[in-house]
């Protein structure tokens, strides 16, 4: 083989001797490459897997412990018991109470107004009527003019406010802008509150989270819409009876409670 490797022309000696040592080269790497392969061993190239392959996923917090475990929700159906933070109407300490979650822009609210009041002068002090905020979406001015009959309740205590709420649903026409904004103030002066505090205090928003706060209760106690209505006493018994219902409808489900 030697003798005719070297009886070859140099240039083809030359091109014969390169090709074959690619390929014996080749077949050494080939050999390695597999007996690494064969063994489990790595190039260095770390594996993906499920511990990295999302670096910036955070690990799962520990458990609050006792001291930081969040207040739990109220249960849904659950009334808000009256207080002295109410606005009622009529006998603070009666047996059954009428609590309305109203809207001062929603016109069957506007119908409810006097039949509430029908209640209160009804019973002589066995039923008062509770008012609590529930100024809906769609109804733009409805927000601003409960947080304005909070500011009259801030100057002039339970009878501003009755005053106040009472002369917006006697002027309003109802369904979202029927009291003008701007006669907010004008009211306040009206019923003998000092306008400039008035403004101040309806400017400076200070009673928006209180209004927000009524509607989240208001929606725990089921209430949907306006007039919410519920029948309420001290010792527990609760019936939702929603809408502008007539005062014969509010007698049935009160009478039984006196």
């Amino acid at each position: 083989m030697q003798n005719l490797f070297e009886s070859l022309p140099p240039k083809i000696a030359f091109w014969v001797g390169l090709i074959g040592g690619i390929l014996v080269l080749s077949t050494i790497g080939f050999i390695i490459l597999l007996s690494i392969f064969l063994k489990g061993g790595s190039f260095g190239v770390s594996a993906v897997t499920p511990s990295n392959a999302v670096a910036s996923a955070p690990s799962p917090s520990p458990s609050p412990s006792a001291a930081q475990a969040p207040s739990p929700e109220p249960q849904a159906g659950t009334v808000k018991a009256v207080s002295d933070a109410d606005h009622i109407n009529g006998n603070k300490n009666a047996k059954v109470f009428l609590i309305e979650y109203s809207d001062f822009e929603c016109p069957f609210c506007k119908r409810f107004h006097p039949t509430a009041q029908q209640i209160v002068d009804a019973y002589q002090g066995r039923v008062a009527w509770v008012y609590r905020h529930f100024p809906l979406s769609f109804h733009a001015n409805a927000q601003k003019e409960a947080e304005a009959s909070e500011c009259a309740a801030d100057q002039g205590g339970n009878t501003a406010f009755w005053k106040f709420a009472n002369k917006i649903n006697e002027r309003t026409t109802s369904n979202g802008t029927g009291f003008a904004l701007d006669a907010l103030a004008p009211l306040a002066k009206e019923i003998g509150l000092n306008e400039t505090k008035f403004k101040d205090c309806l400017n400076s928003g200070k009673f928006a989270s209180k209004v927000q706060k009524d509607i989240a209760e208001g929606t725990v106690a089921g209430v949907n819409g306006t007039p919410g209505n519920l029948i309420w006493t001290k010792d527990g018994k609760t019936k939702l009876i929603p809408g502008a219902v007539p005062f014969e409808s509010l007698k049935q489900t009160i009478d039984p409670l006196l």
